[in-house]
């Protein structure tokens, strides 16, 4: 006699997992918040002047859900956005859904549309380790000036000056009630070599050391004396952001800005960040070498 099937039970349904945001949706529920904001709109009366409701609106505007095109139009009429800066977010809609990509940072891209930028404002935190340079937020404008010249030996005085200007509204981020968490690690020939001339260097380094004393900015300098580290191949930023949603890793190259957003390649980076940070110098000590540096100039 067969055994009947027990028709008391019910196998357990597979599990789904929802896919986190991708940077460029992320990117456009910020642009579109900052657009309703500049608008002087709230979300109810925004919901009054179109046929979004407020639950699609929200899940828009936290990057849990991808408008459609109609739903963006019907979003950029109110708040009267046209020419390239509507078609800028055209694009990024219809591209919200992939996954890892790389983007050149030209100087006449406007800031509002850099990636990077949009991000970094939307982040609370940022890890950021460098291994030839003072990480962008932690830099004086000469000595700002005086990488920007170095790397890149053709460019234009009116360049230097538009990436300064973008430099400066991104160190906004540190101050204010409620500033951007800044976690800086720094190989020693990151502040050993001499960008400009001793007097940039005595100011940047001075800069450097009055901000690592700031209670939401951590700076660490991994020494020579750590010998070779995971650092070496070259610097990047883990970004951290308010919410369930993952981190994004971005890396600088000579090509452009690469984020990486598998989940193998969030964890690999956040491990090398420990491990960095455990064989840096304590906060402390950082300052004291970076104090001996700036003597040296």
């Amino acid at each position: 006699m067969q055994d009947k099937p027990d028709l008391g039970t019910v196998a357990p349904l597979p599990r789904t997992r929802r896919q986190p945001p991708t940077v460029r949706l992320r990117r456009l529920a910020a642009e579109l918040r900052r657009l309703r904001e500049e608008a002087g709109l709230s979300q109810t009366e925004v919901t009054e002047k179109t046929d979004v409701n407020l639950a699609t609106l929200h899940r828009i505007e936290t990057a849990k859900a991808k408008p459609q095109l109609r739903t963006l139009n019907a979003l950029l009429d109110a708040y009267g956005v046209t020419g390239d800066r509507r078609a800028d977010l055209v694009a990024l809609q219809k591209e919200a859904k992939q996954r890892g990509w790389l983007h050149g940072f030209e100087v006449d891209l406007p800031g509002p549309y850099s990636a990077y930028i949009g991000l970094e404002a939307e982040a609370r935190e940022v890890i950021n380790y460098e291994s030839l340079f003072v990480p962008g937020l932690l830099q004086t404008e000469d000595y700002a000036r005086a990488v920007m010249r170095g790397v890149r030996p053709t460019i234009t005085d009116d360049e230097i000056e538009t990436r300064i200007a973008a430099r400066i509204q991104r160190q906004a981020l540190l101050e204010g009630k409620a500033p951007l968490r800044l976690w800086a690690i720094l190989d020693q020939a990151a502040l050993s070599r001499t960008v400009g001339n001793d007097a940039v260097m005595r100011n940047q380094l001075a800069h450097l050391v009055q901000h690592a004393q700031r209670p939401h900015i951590t700076v660490q300098v991994v020494p020579f004396s750590a010998g070779a580290h995971p650092g070496m191949p070259g610097s990047f930023l883990v970004l951290k952001f308010d919410g369930d949603g993952p981190d994004a890793i971005h890396i600088d190259s000579m090509a452009g800005g690469l984020f990486l957003e598998k989940e193998a390649d969030i964890q690999r980076y956040n491990q090398i960040c420990e491990h960095l940070r455990a064989i840096a110098l304590s906060p402390a000590d950082s300052i004291t070498l970076i104090t001996s540096l700036r003597e040296d100039h």
